[in-house]
């Protein structure tokens, strides 16, 4: 493992590279850019608030909806957006893996590293809306980097598990995105937890992107302390899960370039 790390680090300036390559062409010829990082969750929510907010009357306690349920789209759409697009990252970059030597774990992670910038642009617009909504700014915003640290080790296990999958299992890809969809509902995205029944919770909370989405929206919004006991589950099981995922992967990737 340690080894696998000394190699990754010496091939770092090809991770940046190709992260932003990945930048430069999901933009190339867009008119609106980078505002299309925005334009998803934010569109999201429009339908979220008219439809749970709105229609259905979900509660959301004293913050309004729509900023209730971005503060959960926004964490939400960087994992969906970094499992949908480094799930294929390995099969998509065919032309390289079969030319040339480097850890194929840059492949997933620079497709991370072009959603993690997703997330800053749209973690602007979280900034003005909470502005609009007159959301008192607190000092419990700092838990925002712990808590983003550890998604981010969460999102970086299941990419490198599932882009090794779908290499071996073609079939996989087109589950992907059905299971993405179903798993934002198995989240905290469009209901507060309190709706999820106390006898569950624990097994609700085994779901690393359920406590991260939780704190993320009450250190923010609310301007709470995080709920410690949710954080610390989701970081053991992320980092346990990641461990796992990477030993899988650099067992797999010895086959890329024959079954590719």
């Amino acid at each position: 493992m340690i080894d696998n790390f000394k190699e990754f680090f010496r091939f770092r300036e090809l991770l940046f590279v190709l992260t932003k390559r990945e930048i430069k062409v999901r933009y190339k010829q867009t008119s609106l850019g980078a505002s299309w990082a925005i334009i998803q969750p934010f569109s999201m929510m429009l339908i979220f608030t008219l439809i749970f907010g709105f229609f259905l009357k979900v509660d959301s306690g004293n913050i309004p909806y729509p900023i209730f349920s971005y503060s959960a789209l926004l964490p939400w759409t960087f994992f969906a957006t970094s499992f949908s697009l480094g799930s294929l990252s390995i099969i998509n970059s065919s032309n390289l893996i079969t030319k040339i030597y480097f850890p194929r774990e840059i492949l997933p992670f620079s497709n991370l590293g072009a959603a993690f910038l997703d997330f800053l642009v749209a973690g602007v617009f979280f900034f003005l809306l909470m502005l609009f909504y007159k959301v008192p700014l607190s000092f419990t915003l700092l838990f925002l980097v712990p808590i983003v640290l550890v998604q981010v080790i969460f999102t970086a296990a299941v990419i490198l598990f599932a882009s090794a999958i779908v290499v071996i299992w073609r079939d996989v890809k087109f589950v992907i995105p059905l299971l993405i969809q179903l798993w934002m509902f198995a989240t905290p995205v469009i209901y507060p937890v309190s709706k999820v029944p106390r006898f569950l919770q624990f097994i609700y909370f085994l779901d690393p992107m359920a406590g991260i989405i939780e704190n993320f929206r009450s250190v923010s919004i609310l301007g709470k302390f995080p709920d410690w006991r949710h954080l610390l589950m989701a970081t053991v099981i992320s980092a346990i899960l990641f461990f796992l995922s990477y030993m899988f992967f650099k067992q797999k990737e010895k086959r890329f370039a024959d079954i590719i």
